[in-house]
């Protein structure tokens, strides 16, 4: 078996192989030679087959079987001397030849780049700062309070975060259109259920109120053969309704999970609750940039083969997601090109944090994956419980272990980039709207 090796473009590699026809026809004789002993064929008793009968029913599986292997371990061999990372799998093409004493091939495949590290001090990060306090504690209240609201009838015009109960109907130059058309359908004002314009037309009718009004849809709406039409709605008014928010009292609490109804405690446990969101939050937007200044810092070229690979994932995931939202993906066909842009910008960081993990030596220890995992139990009921849930499994601590190392790889940028520290505003880091 002979190898060369030769490199086609940055990341592409090309192995010419060869191999030796002999070799082959020697192991594909002593593979069917073993075949014979357990072949079982009509006339014959078990192992007597004719070695002609038992080549010419498994000859050209066998032949296939050891060119495989051949092929894989010469492959491997060449790889491995010549101390190559292959990235993904080789594609394996025959050559022309005129040797007649050995069979040639082509193996063309992708590597992995080699590069180190690139300088972060130029990188600008902002690190949000906010103290949870009384103040975001009443906000974090009214929202949970938000969350339980009942509404009651009103004998009056429907204002926002009203509910409202309508009967409509859509015509496009008078037809009525698909999808347009919906009897005792309820929402609340104010939610962006639907759309602004058919929102404001509905505030201000009352119970038993029916008006007609124009609308344009947006030029992206969703439906195409909608989308920047005007077309008209006519509506009729049945039910209005007032919100009435709970009462902060024992009753709350207890809806809260507090068994004894102290509101203190129920208040107690929500700031504790708050506090580890609120960590969470800014270490992901600080988790975020780190990863753009990685990007930027190291502009590398990464194996097609990987994109692929990953472009296929996330597809699965996607059809997996679907079907567990009752859609059948034969009506919405997933299309790979969706994924492009993530798929490479996943890939491209997987390989940086890689490198950064390896040459910074920033692998997480025990301890950390413990207190993390401690963390987290934190926030349930039982956290013993919790903790052990975890070391039971050892594909769950590997998940920790993952975190862990992205938090490392985090205090490291920081120690190289400038970080600045910015006051958050409380709203906009827990994603309400104001």
């Amino acid at each position: 078996m002979e190898s060369t090796t030769a490199q086609a473009n940055e990341l592409e590699r090309r192995v010419d192989l060869a191999i030796a026809i002999a070799d082959v026809e020697k192991e594909v004789e002593q593979r069917l030679k073993r075949t014979g002993r357990n072949v079982k064929m009509p006339g014959f008793r078990p192992g007597k087959v004719p070695f002609s009968i038992v080549k010419q029913q498994y000859g050209d599986q066998a032949r296939h079987e050891v060119l495989s292997e051949q092929l894989d371990r010469v492959f491997g061999e060449t790889v491995t001397e010549q101390k190559v990372r292959v990235a993904g799998y080789p594609r394996i093409e025959p050559k022309t030849s005129e040797s007649t004493t050995h069979l040639e091939f082509t193996a063309i495949f992708e590597t992995y780049p080699e590069f180190a590290p690139g300088d972060l001090s130029a990188a600008e990060i902002e690190r949000p700062v906010l103290e949870v306090g009384a103040a975001e504690i009443d906000k974090t209240l009214d929202i949970l309070r938000q969350q339980r609201v009942s509404y009651e009838d009103a004998d009056r015009a429907a204002a926002k975060a009203d509910r409202v109960v309508i009967d409509f109907l859509g015509k496009k130059d008078g037809v009525p259109f698909a999808g347009g058309e919906a009897k005792d359908y309820p929402f609340v004002l104010g939610q962006g259920m639907m759309l602004p314009d058919f929102e404001n037309a509905v505030e201000g009718a009352k119970n038993g109120d029916s008006k007609t009004f124009d609308l344009t849809f947006p030029a992206d709406y969703h439906a195409k053969d909608l989308a920047g039409q005007t077309v008209q709605f006519d509506i009729t008014v049945k039910q209005v309704q007032g919100p009435k928010l709970p009462e902060v009292d024992a009753d709350f609490a207890i809806s809260m999970g507090v068994a004894d109804g102290d509101v203190t405690k129920m208040k107690a446990e929500i700031e504790a609750n708050l506090k580890r969101e609120v960590k969470r939050r800014i270490e992901g937007k600080i988790k975020d940039q780190v990863m753009e200044a990685l990007l930027k810092a190291n502009p590398i070229s990464v194996p097609a083969s990987l994109v692929d690979m990953e472009i296929q994932r996330l597809m699965q995931a996607a059809r997996q997601d679907m079907e567990q939202r009752g859609m059948k993906t034969k009506d919405f066909p997933i299309q790979p090109e969706w994924f492009a842009d993530q798929a490479k910008r996943r890939v491209t960081l997987g390989l940086i944090l890689a490198e950064v993990v390896k040459s910074e030596k920033l692998q997480a220890t025990p301890e950390q994956v413990k207190a993390m995992v401690e963390e987290t139990a934190q926030s349930y009921e039982q956290p013993e419980e919790v903790v052990r849930w975890y070391y039971a499994q050892p594909q769950r601590l590997q998940e920790v272990e993952g975190v862990a190392i992205e938090n490392n790889v985090v205090a490291w940028v920081l120690g190289k980039a400038k970080v600045t520290d910015k006051a958050a505003v409380f709203d906009e880091l827990m994603g309400q709207k104001q």
